[in-house]
């Protein structure tokens, strides 16, 4: 079976600058309306099915979720359904956050999007 491929969140955020990458995030849509990396697109977990991911013609797909667990197993289900090479983000979300990464969160006196970073 092919190797999963760890990436940390910067080499994730390099790619995905460069638009190398297709990032799927498979957290759940109250999750990610509450707080995401821009550009990331959602399927969650509970449907996640990989014959509907795209094809990997010019873009790596990367999984990610809040911590790397979620992801990981939707990783494994996507590699034995014979997507290669497929890459996962290691630590997920918080350690984007971690890393002082920006995303986009929810300003809590408004409830509307806000840009934030981890260090602001």
């Amino acid at each position: 079976m092919a190797q999963l491929e760890n990436w940390t969140p910067e080499k994730v955020k390099v790619a995905l600058d460069a638009q190398e990458i297709v990032l799927i995030d498979v957290r759940t849509p109250p999750e990610y309306i509450m707080e995401h990396i821009d550009g990331a697109l959602l399927m969650p977990m509970a449907f996640f099915r990989p014959e509907a991911l795209p094809t990997q013609d010019g873009k790596r797909i990367v999984l990610h979720c809040g911590s790397g667990a979620r992801s990981g197993k939707m990783a494994e289900i996507a590699l034995k359904a014979g997507l290669s090479p497929l890459a996962h983000m290691e630590g997920g979300f918080g350690a984007w956050k971690q890393a002082g990464l920006p995303y986009t969160g929810t300003d809590m006196a408004t409830g509307a999007p806000k840009a934030m970073n981890a260090d602001s």
